[in-house]
């Protein structure tokens, strides 16, 4: 095992874009990813994760619990998670609810993972005020964590009110499928040491990880029974790499750029944009290594901090869907073994 003594689980994660510039029919992605994720988990992924966003160009998936209820029917072992769920956009009960039916459809392996979201297009689209998302989403972790494991609720809050409400029917998973928060700031870790059974996160965590244990200790509850999951944004593994990055780096530049440009609209300027394949190049988001190397990556990466899942964005934006398949392959074969 390379760097550490814990195994790592490998997931995959996916936004089912289809950008303008490289437009192919929507059932046609979404048929591809399905297909691809049944055939991953053949050779060893352990997790998908999909991620929510709305009212976006190229499509970016708006119904990860849908999604999440086709792919726990064509496939029978990997975990399917949500990273994440924008749960200010929901009424809590109605998560809940289908949660738990994604569990029983699933056989036990769905685990929900939720944000506060960011964009200001999906707050006034969907109605609801985007300075209430904070509240909003401490009052559904509550109602949806006491829900699943058997409660009998009744709730006052100052965004959720319901009285003697009991799920029917209950997750498969006893307690209840575990929980993840997601987010950048510090209150993200504090809501992941209260309501959560663990942090998601994507890139350099290790800040945010330090927090997540003092929120934890703060909370009263151990810091070693917290769970942390995260990985690079992209880590493609190639036996040519300079050839590979050419090929799927302009699809990269694009997703960045979109990033860039919402994040600095909602005032979060976490990453600056990429004009030039020259800037993305620099920036080393996007990382495309000889399994070796990656090796060497992952393993640095788990040892700054304790993950257990890592994932990384599976398609680059407008990139045929099983044009990947040779590097997941690849990366499940010379990789992901030095880890278990």
């Amino acid at each position: 095992m390379a760097g550490n003594n814990r195994k790592l689980h490998f997931g995959l994660w996916y936004d089912f874009r289809n950008p303008a510039q490289w437009r192919r029919s929507d059932k046609e992605i979404y048929d591809a990813i399905i297909d691809q994720i049944a055939w991953a988990e053949t050779i060893g992924y352990h997790d998908v994760w999909l991620t929510e966003h709305h009212f976006v160009e190229d499509g970016h998936a708006p119904s990860p619990l849908i999604q999440a209820a086709a792919i726990a029917m064509r496939t029978k072992r990997i975990r399917i998670g949500t990273s994440v769920l924008l749960l200010p956009l929901y009424h809590p009960v109605r998560v809940a609810e289908d949660g738990a039916t994604i569990d029983l459809l699933s056989g036990g392996r769905f685990e929900l993972g939720i944000g506060i979201g960011y964009r200001v297009e999906e707050f006034t689209g969907l109605g609801v005020a985007r300075s209430e998302r904070a509240g909003r989403a401490n009052e559904g972790l509550e109602i949806i964590r006491r829900l699943w494991e058997g409660e009998t609720v009744t709730f006052r809050g100052k965004h959720f009110n319901i009285e003697n409400v009991q799920l029917t029917p209950r997750p498969l998973q006893h307690p209840r499928p575990p929980i993840w928060v997601g987010g950048f700031a510090r209150a993200s870790a504090r809501r992941a040491a209260r309501f959560g059974d663990g942090y998601i996160g994507t890139g350099g965590i290790n800040e945010i990880y330090k927090m997540y244990v003092e929120e934890l200790r703060a909370a009263g509850k151990d810091p070693a029974a917290g769970r942390l999951a995260g990985g690079f944004f992209w880590l493609v593994v190639s036996n040519d790499p300079d050839k590979t990055w050419h090929e799927v780096a302009p699809h990269v530049q694009f997703q960045i750029n979109v990033y860039a440009e919402w994040l600095k609209k909602a005032g979060q300027e976490l990453f600056p944009p990429m004009p030039t394949l020259e800037a993305l190049k620099a920036s080393g988001i996007l990382q495309v290594v000889t399994p070796e190397m990656a090796v060497k990556l992952i393993a640095d990466y788990a040892a700054a901090a304790p993950v257990e899942r890592f994932y990384c964005w599976t398609i680059p934006p407008g990139y045929p869907v099983r044009k990947m398949d040779p590097y997941l392959e690849l990366f499940a074969t010379k990789v992901m073994p030095h880890f278990q």
